[in-house]
């Protein structure tokens, strides 16, 4: 069931579909999720209404993609968002070259932010614009609803309550692997977690095709333009 339902959302392909928050982040470029991403996030969020919970998002970047979970997560959810903030940690032996070359293009200075904006790695102030970001939404990062956590994953990330949503998108095979890990045994059963970077970087894939085929209770499903796995 759950299954087929995510199917669906996965094979939607309305780019103008996406609501007006979504809209909003991405005329103010907070987010590299184009339409598509975002149209099947607002439908992840939909599908999980019934489902007990947090939203968690893993690689908060300049906050879009966080503003969108927070603002239709529902009054009773809380929303934790987790970055360093500051530069991407760099990728490791099991990413390919790719990989590598894109993280040397970053840190040689040379990455273009959203629509001629300052890449978000290069900002020293990145905690207080994403608050800022919140804020101009009409939500306060306070830290009980709405957390930041600010720092390394494997520092940061230690989820005890129950999740029904959660947004990967840290790129790297280490981080996505690390993120899976301890998501998925608080992930409540018809939980979603979303990966926004299955199908751009291979690190990715690599530790979601890991993951899925050593997990029984897991169930993905992959088109454009990402992948998202159901826990039963």
């Amino acid at each position: 069931m759950v299954g087929s339902l995510v199917q669906r959302l996965l094979s939607r392909s309305h780019p103008d579909g996406i609501g007006g928050v979504a809209r909003r982040v991405r005329e103010e470029n907070l987010t590299y999720l184009d339409p598509a991403k975002l149209e099947l996030l607002e439908g992840c969020i939909r599908e999980v209404r019934g489902v007990r919970g947090d939203f968690l998002e893993t690689g908060v970047a300049l906050g879009g993609s966080a503003i969108v979970l927070a603002d239709q997560m529902g009054r009773r959810r809380h929303f934790h968002g987790y970055d360093v903030f500051a530069m991407i940690p760099p990728p490791g032996g099991a990413d390919p070259p790719a990989v590598h070359e894109r993280y040397r293009t970053i840190v040689e200075g040379r990455s273009e932010g959203i629509g001629g904006d300052t890449y978000y790695g290069y900002l020293d102030d990145l905690y207080d614009r994403v608050v800022a970001a919140f804020a101009r939404h009409d939500m306060r990062v306070d830290g009980e609803r709405i957390a930041l956590h600010r720092g390394l994953f494997e520092d940061t990330l230690r989820p005890t309550a129950p999740v029904a949503l959660a947004h990967i998108d840290c790129d790297w095979y280490e981080p996505v692997k690390l993120c899976i890990g301890r998501i998925w045994p608080q992930l409540s059963s018809g939980g979603l977690m979303v990966f926004d970077d299955y199908n751009d970087y291979g690190g990715c894939t690599k530790a979601v095709d890991e993951f899925v085929a050593a997990e029984p209770t897991a169930t993905l499903r992959t088109t454009r333009p990402t992948a998202v796995l159901a826990k039963s």
